[in-house]
């Protein structure tokens, strides 16, 4: 995490330790593609957390930046199969390359904008709700999509 250090506490884990049962050894597990840390409880129980697990608790927003252009990919891939419009004629409409386009609907890239997602749904015929909720004292944004 670029040497950003976040928090997880002991009571969102799923195998607790307890005060005779201490967490005894935590590491990165590279079983789970680097991606998760593992830890081991002194009675020999074992877990592992991934990253998103945490990057959620701490509200990380490019998390859920990340996490709502995955939403959107989906929604748009989605739309796309039901769509009477050529791949070419979308692609017109959007002004962009095919590249580009085949990009756009990749939901491993996280380079794209929120906008690009927004224009692609628009042209595929869906509408869009984005809703703002305060929930405690943070607000988070919700993306619904729909296809009219």
């Amino acid at each position: 995490m670029n040497g950003k250090i976040l928090v997880f506490p002991y009571a969102r884990l799923r195998v607790k330790p307890e005060a005779d049962n201490r967490i005894v050894e935590a590491f990165v597990d590279s079983e789970l593609a680097n991606e998760a840390f593992t830890y081991k409880l002194a009675w020999g129980q074992e877990d592992s957390i991934h990253m998103d697990q945490v990057l959620e608790y701490n509200k990380d927003p490019n998390y859920f930046r990340d996490l709502l252009l995955y939403k959107l990919t989906l929604e748009a891939q989605r739309c796309l199969e039901s769509s009477d419009l050529s791949r070419r004629e979308i692609i017109r409409r959007l002004g962009t390359s095919a590249s580009q386009f085949y990009r756009l609907l990749d939901q491993t890239n996280y380079r794209k904008s929120v906008g690009q997602l927004l224009a692609l749904l628009s042209i595929l015929g869906c509408e869009v709700d984005l809703v703002v909720k305060q929930k405690d004292t943070d607000a988070y944004v919700n993306a619904n999509s729909g296809v009219n």
